[in-house]
């Protein structure tokens, strides 16, 4: 007989997993968003144990901006080819080519207009959801939504229409060209994943723990160097131990001065911050109360 307790993470695990297993039941063409990010590391594990030894009932698919950190695209293409699983890739770059997006400079954050060549993505592969690993402790607009998150035919989210989740009962129904956003480990917090992390034994790419990188100071935070951020007038190139504690455009995308070097430390450290993850390290989510609002209205993920 074992004697495994019923942990908090046992629960949500069992929680993620039915609402997995209710996507595949209930949907007709659904697809998880793979970034090689701790989060939809985690939701890989997931959807493993959901559907394992068979294969997923949906493709992993990725909208890249092209301005990715390298380490984690390699991870991401190395775990998918892993798992022997369909990645589908879709570039901002073949929308701004066709005048969809159209930017100030090559340099700026293309955080806020991944929603565009998503919404082309869906349509072109009429995926009818979307499963993610947002969480609800990431940002408030965020801990606004719904797991399953009603998107309309213009992929747009309304937060004052939303359907209601009784009883972990969840309504997937949609029309032509309308879609589902799911949300499986939305109740998880920072912390959780990392402590999943640490049970599950799961593989993150290097740059989350700390490394010395080249920075500077800019905006109350830091930016790592790179081809689309170079120090500007006054701006001083400082070489310091950081990590990130979220991945994404490498514009906006700021590390957190840390000498956690492995996922224990991760979760002490993780388990001593006040400040969100998106908060701290993402400085286009920091340039208005309602940004990430007004992007999820769009289509944002």
């Amino acid at each position: 007989m074992s004697s495994h307790l019923f942990t908090h993470l046992d629960a949500l695990e069992s929680e993620a997993i039915h609402i997995m297993r209710e996507v595949a039941a209930e949907c007709a063409n659904p697809v998880l968003l793979f970034s090689g990010g701790k989060d939809s590391i985690v939701m890989l594990r997931l959807a493993e144990k959901a559907f394992r030894p068979g294969r997923f009932p949906f493709p992993l698919m990725h909208i890249d901006t092209e301005h990715n950190f390298p380490e984690v695209i390699a991870f991401r293409d190395r775990r998918a080819e892993e798992l022997g699983e369909r990645l589908i890739v879709r570039s901002m770059e073949d929308s701004i080519k066709k005048g969809k997006v159209v930017l100030r400079s090559e340099n700026q954050s293309r955080n806020a207009f991944q929603s565009v060549t998503l919404l082309d993505a869906i349509a072109e592969f009429e995926f009818d959801a979307c499963m993610g690993g947002a969480r609800r402790d990431e940002e408030k607009a965020r801990a606004k939504e719904r797991i399953f998150s009603f998107r309309d035919e213009f992929g747009q989210w309304d937060p004052k229409n939303q359907r209601p989740e009784l009883w972990d009962i969840y309504n997937a129904r949609t029309h032509p060209g309308e879609n589902i956003r799911v949300f499986p480990i939305s109740n998880w917090t920072e912390l959780d994943v990392w402590e999943y992390i640490s049970r599950e034994k799961l593989e993150v790419p290097e740059i989350y723990f700390a490394h010395s990188r080249d920075v500077i100071r800019r905006d109350a935070g830091l930016l790592p160097i790179s081809h689309l951020v170079q120090p500007k007038d006054g701006e001083q190139i400082e070489k310091i131990t950081v990590r990130f504690r979220t991945v994404g455009d490498m514009s906006c995308t700021c590390p957190v001065e840390s000498d956690a070097a492995n996922i224990e430390d991760i979760i002490a450290e993780t388990a001593m911050t006040r400040i969100t993850e998106r908060g701290a390290t993402r400085m286009d989510d920091q340039t208005s109360d309602a940004s990430m609002e007004l992007r999820k209205k769009e289509g944002y993920f």
